[in-house]
């Protein structure tokens, strides 16, 4: 079956995790059954019937970021098609997509930051000092080197590169990178190793770094509950997430002075556009600078 195919050629060739092969698989679903509805066989659509398809997305009321991610998947889909040699050409590389209004994420201050170390480390009463040495690790190592939250709770010891001050992380795609990590990061993972072992450790998870009571790695949901409820004792009213910390991160380094590839590099971006964004993110502060201090702007 086609689609199957298509599922193998994301996983062999493309390196995708599962959640990303379901997405392309589901926008490309979408695209035959349209197809299917108008009677055009995949392997004889032009250009006009994927902009026409791009066009029916709009009038079912998708926002132009949901369409842009299935016109992504349209073009996967065929690139698999030509690579394949099933076609003889790509009718979706001139595919427009469809522009989407461009959301600035949420970044913390270095000071809502410590506040909400501080405040990790001041609310210890019935707290297992082994969970908050390890979540003071797990905000050092995200804030100071930028991880996604999927690269920080499948972290090994053996990834980490101590006397460089490197980590060798297992970007999207299965794309290695090396991300510097912080001395501090660093005395707190191993102040944090010292005690990680006190509830046992399940077979195969030896080398993970961050673990939680029962021994086995992290989720992404227990990372999140955690961000979301530091920041709240912490009295940050910012909608909070574990990739704030990545956005922050790669905010403080632009506004420092870093080079934007040298923060692609890090981030581990594919395209440089999506790395742009935090020049925007700069230049609003800017802005916000000007309207509260500038003389011309006080009443």
């Amino acid at each position: 079956m086609l689609i199957e195919e298509y599922k193998g050629y994301l996983t062999l060739e493309q390196g995708l995790s599962g959640n990303s092969r379901n997405a392309y698989e589901h926008d490309v679903t979408m695209l035959l059954d349209y197809l299917d509805t108008i009677g055009v066989d995949c392997r004889s659509v032009d250009l006009t019937t994927l902009s026409n398809f791009v066009m029916e997305l709009g009038k079912m009321g998708l926002s132009a970021r949901s369409q842009a991610r299935i016109v992504s998947g349209v073009r996967s889909f065929y690139r698999f098609m030509l690579y394949s040699e099933k076609m003889e050409y790509d009718p979706a590389e001139r595919l427009m997509v469809p522009k989407a209004g461009r959301h600035l994420p949420e970044v913390l201050t270095l000071d809502e930051i410590e506040s909400m170390i501080a405040t990790l480390e001041e609310n210890t009463v019935g707290s297992i000092e082994m969970i908050v040495r390890r979540n003071r690790a797990i905000i050092e190592v995200m804030y100071g080197s930028g991880l996604r939250v999927s690269e920080l709770v499948n972290l090994r010891f053996s990834d980490i590169r101590r006397n460089e001050e490197f980590m060798i992380i297992q970007g999207k795609g299965g794309k290695q990178r090396m991300v510097p990590i912080s001395e501090i990061a660093l005395t707190k993972i191993d102040e944090y190793a010292k005690l990680r072992g006190e509830f046992g450790i399940k077979r195969g998870e030896e080398d993970i770094v961050f673990l939680n009571q029962r021994g086995a790695r992290l989720t992404r949901t227990m990372i999140l509950i955690m961000v979301k409820d530091l920041a709240k004792r912490a009295g940050i009213k910012k909608t909070i997430s574990p990739h704030t910390f990545r956005h922050s991160f790669a905010t403080s380094m632009l506004e420092g002075g870093a080079n934007l590839r040298v923060i692609q590099m890090l981030l581990g971006h594919e395209s440089i556009e999506t790395t742009e964004i935090y020049t925007h993110i700069d230049n609003q502060r800017l802005r916000e600078e000007i309207l509260n201090f500038h003389p011309r702007n006080q009443k």
